[in-house]
């Protein structure tokens, strides 16, 4: 059993619903990536013009960036209808904004000409990437951009590699999952074969976020009982060993508390790109 992958079909679903409903914890797992992040696809972001967010989920990023570039026209896309919704009422009031179900690389066409393509975390889940990154390529501007973030290697991401080792859960493979884009050479390749030129990927090491408050072991339990790979562990075992894989998480997200806090490892890349 692999509990990391997660693959497309199940963000449409199941695994859509659950975000939406943790939509809260999930996007403040990632507040320090984001303070890097925004800033950095806000300075690549033109005054006017088109942008896509990809795998926009529950639009945190896109909202961020409609209200500093109040000009630049923002669609953000996503596969989960429960993600969507969150996205819709979050984003109410903002001119500058829409949001589309669906497949962004299908839509890729459509959608043309872009001048920016960003995402947080919503580009590693394509069965064909180089196809998918061909398609975004060539329906962007002749100015675009691209910027996307990612996990690198999962064993430098506490939250999944110490739940890996606690299910002995394997090295997830390079397939269409959330460690997909966790080599710097797969990635170089993926987005020099699709057409994009001085590919740049920039190494974040920062924490998750998985728990705070006056009880912050307890909200990081319900939390990643929920939200990742702890939570497919967990719905993936049988009855008799679910006890032990929870008393294992408690162990470990105590062993993470910081004060008001239960914080994670966490790797990632940023990678930009241009036409």
């Amino acid at each position: 059993m692999n509990s990391i992958m997660t693959n497309v079909g199940e963000w449409g679903g199941q695994v859509g619903d659950v975000w939406a409903q943790e939509w809260q914890r999930t996007d403040r797992s990632f507040t320090e990536l984001n303070a890097l992040l925004f800033p950095m696809i806000a300075a690549l972001a033109p005054a006017t013009g088109r942008a896509i967010d990809i795998g926009c989920g529950a639009a945190e990023t896109a909202v961020s960036i409609a209200q500093v570039k109040p000009g630049l026209d923002i669609t953000g896309i996503d596969i989960s209808p429960s993600l969507l919704e969150i996205a819709r009422s979050r984003a109410q009031g903002i001119a500058n904004i829409d949001f589309v179900l669906g497949d962004a690389a299908a839509q890729a066409a459509q959608n043309a000409s872009v001048d920016l393509y960003f995402s947080r975390h919503g580009v590693m889940f394509f069965d064909d990437p180089v196809a998918a990154f061909t398609a975004f390529r060539q329906a962007a501007s002749a100015e675009g951009r691209l910027i996307f973030s990612c996990f690198r290697d999962w064993s430098l991401n506490g939250f999944a590699y110490e739940i890996g080792k606690l299910t002995d859960d394997a090295a997830p493979t390079d397939a269409p999952g959330p460690f997909a884009f966790a080599s710097q050479d797969k990635v170089a390749a993926i987005l020099a074969a699709s057409g994009w030129r001085n590919a740049e990927a920039l190494a974040v090491d920062c924490n998750y976020v998985a728990g705070r408050g006056e009880d912050p072991v307890g909200d990081a339990m319900s939390f990643m009982q929920r939200i990742g790979p702890a939570a497919r562990a967990i719905r993936l075992a049988g009855q008799e060993r679910r006890p032990a894989i929870v008393d294992g998480l408690r162990r470990i997200c105590e062993d993470h508390r910081q004060g008001d806090y239960v914080l994670f490892s966490a790797a990632m890349w940023i990678w930009t790109a241009r036409v």
